[in-house]
C-alpha cells in the first residue's frame, strides 16, 4: 500500500477558496480523497495562532479529522504590515517526510513550493501531488507537481 504525508498551508487554502468561490475548503472530503487506498504517515496543518475562539474551534476540528495542527504566532509589525507564514516549516517537514513516504501532498497555491516539489522528486524519487485553487495556484507549482488536483466541487463546503 502506498504511503502518503499531507502538508496543508491553511492560510493559503483559506484565502484562495474564499477569494475564488466565497466558500470554505472541505477538509473531510480532502482527507478521504487523499487517503483512498493509501496509508497515512503524517498529516500536518500549518496555521496562524490567534486568540480568536472561532479559530481555536477550527483547529480542534482539524485535530479531530487527524491533522497535527502546527501553530505560529501572528506578527503585526509597527508599520501595519503582518507576517505569518509557514513556508520554511512546511519545506523542512516535507524533506524529512519524503524520506519515509511514497507521496507528499502539498495543499497550497504558493509558487515558493515549486523548488520543494522538484527537490523531493529529484533527491528522493518521490511523487508530489499539489492541491490548489485554479487561477490562484502558481503555474510553476502546477508544472513542478507530478499531479495537480483542482480544489473545486466536492472539495468545497
Amino acid at each position: 500500500m502506498q504511503t502518503v504525508s499531507i502538508l496543508v498551508d491553511v492560510q493559503n487554502i483559506y484565502y484562495t477558496t474564499r477569494d475564488q468561490y466565497q466558500r470554505h475548503f472541505n477538509y473531510n472530503a480532502f482527507w478521504a480523497h487523499v487517503l483512498k487506498d493509501r496509508r497515512l504517515i503524517k498529516a500536518n496543518a500549518y496555521a496562524i495562532a490567534r486568540s480568536d475562539e472561532k479559530q481555536k474551534q477550527f483547529h480542534n476540528i482539524l485535530r479531530g479529522i487527524g491533522f497535527d495542527v502546527k501553530l505560529k504566532p501572528f506578527i503585526q509589525r509597527q508599520d501595519g504590515s503582518a507576517k505569518g507564514d509557514w513556508d520554511v516549516g512546511i519545506a523542512l517537514d516535507a524533506i524529512e517526510l519524503a524520506e519515509i513516504s511514497d507521496v507528499i501532498v502539498i495543499a497550497s497555491g504558493d509558487g515558493d513550493f515549486d523548488l520543494l516539489a522538484q527537490r523531493i522528486q529529484q533527491k528522493y524519487g518521490k511523487k508530489v501531488e499539489v492541491y490548489g485553487v485554479p487561477g490562484l495556484t502558481a503555474n510553476s507549482l502546477i508544472e513542478s507537481a507530478d499531479e495537480y488536483i483542482s480544489i473545486d466541487g466536492a472539495l468545497l463546503l
